[in-house]
Parts: structure tokens; sequence; C-alpha cells
């Protein structure tokens, strides 16, 4: 066949770049793409040059990614380190509660104002069934297992230890998927109860520090929050 103008018109190549896709696991994410809890596959492909739709040599391998089960679309793979909802809920309820637990056992559980103000801490992040008598049970448990009784010697301070070592533990997790005004919000509900029987001990200023820092939150900004919380009145 011919072109108006004598040559011979070409015929287009069908030829490219096909890649083929392998799962190699699954479960639930975030997706980026929907907005919410989902299902995805984790894919791993291989790239073929092909002509004409048949493969003929290798072109390596690409990947891998995460495909979302109901959108479809692909993202590498640390959209995986985002938590899912429910995931994070979680997460921020373990934190209210870590905090709170640490604060209690730096000021004491003698108070029933403090108690009463714990559980409605606890329960506001979404522990409703928690009460002033598990509370105390849990704080008494692990002033016992450190040695801890509210006194400045060396069982004081393994103590402090192992508050500090669990709030980052449970907290750090936490921090890069909260807005700052969240993680301040961590932090002013442990100062509610540290105030909730008068000013902050200096152990309980000392855990509030902690908190703080384990939220990621400047040194300043943790004392000026504190600071601002003591002067508000309860």
């Amino acid at each position: 066949m011919r072109s108006a103008k004598g040559q011979r018109a070409l015929r287009p190549v069908f030829c490219g770049i096909r890649t083929v896709w392998d799962a190699v696991g699954d479960g639930a994410f975030f997706c980026p793409g929907c907005g919410g809890d989902r299902n995805y596959r984790r894919l791993t492909g291989r790239r073929r040059l092909t002509v004409l739709g048949v493969p003929l040599a290798r072109r390596g391998e690409t990947g891998p990614v995460v495909e979302c089960a109901a959108c479809r679309a692909r993202f590498a793979t640390d959209a995986l380190d985002h938590p899912t909802t429910t995931r994070f809920s979680s997460m921020l309820r373990e934190a209210v509660h870590t905090v709170t637990l640490a604060v209690l056992a730096a000021g004491g559980t003698t108070s029933r104002t403090v108690l009463d103000t714990a559980v409605a801490v606890v329960r506001d992040a979404g522990l409703d069934d928690c009460t002033q008598e598990q509370l105390y049970t849990v704080v008494e448990v692990l002033a016992a297992d450190t040695g801890y009784g509210g006194r400045s010697d060396p069982a004081a301070e393994a103590c402090g230890a192992t508050l500090a070592i669990e709030l980052h533990e449970v907290l750090a997790p936490l921090a890069p998927h909260l807005a700052t005004a969240g993680r301040e919000s961590v932090l002013l509900q442990g100062a509610r109860i540290a105030l909730a029987d008068g000013p902050y001990s200096a152990a309980e200023r000392e855990v509030l520090t902690t908190v703080g820092g384990a939220l990621k939150l400047p040194s300043d900004d943790t004392a000026r929050l504190l600071a601002a919380a003591a002067r508000t009145p309860s």
C-alpha cells in the first residue's frame, strides 16, 4: 500500500513494556485515595518487553506496591505506615490510659477527686468501662513491681525510669500521626489529672515533661502549656 506521494506507508509496530504483577501479601490499610480503611494487596512486578502482545525479554523487576481492593489505585509501600482508623483509635486510647497511669503513679491515688478526674479522662478517650478501682489497682501493681512508695529514693528513680520507657514506647509511634493540637491535648489531659488536687508536684511535673518529649513537643511549648493549664480554673 502506497501513500499519495508514492511512498509505502509504515505499519505501526505494536511493542512496549508490560508488567506482570504477582500478589505477595494482603491486609488492611488506610487508603490515601479512598480516605478510609480498605483491604489491600501487596504486589511485585516483572517487566517484559512485548511485541504484538508476546513477551520476548525480561526488563527487570518493579515494586513492591500496595493496591487498594476498592479503588484499585496503587501506592508506595510507605502507605502502610499510616495506621488504619481502627488502629489509630486504639493507639490514642492506649496513649491517654498510659499518661493517666503515669500521672497517678507520680502523684498518688489517695485523692478521690484525682481518681474521679482520671476516670473521666480515660472514659472520654473511649474506655467506657474504666473505673476508679481498675486505675487504683493498676497503679498499685506498678508501684509494687518497682518498689515505688512515693519516696525520693533509688526505688522511686527506678519507677520513674520504668514510666519514662513506657511513655516513649506508647507515645512515640502515635506522635507522627497527630497534629500539634492533638499532641497538646494528650499532654493537657495529663495536666488536668495532676491539677485535680492542687499544684503540680515535682514528680508530676517531671512525668508531664516526659510526656511532652515523647509526643515530640518542643520543651518550651510543654512548659508553656503546663503553666497555662495551672492558671486555668478547674
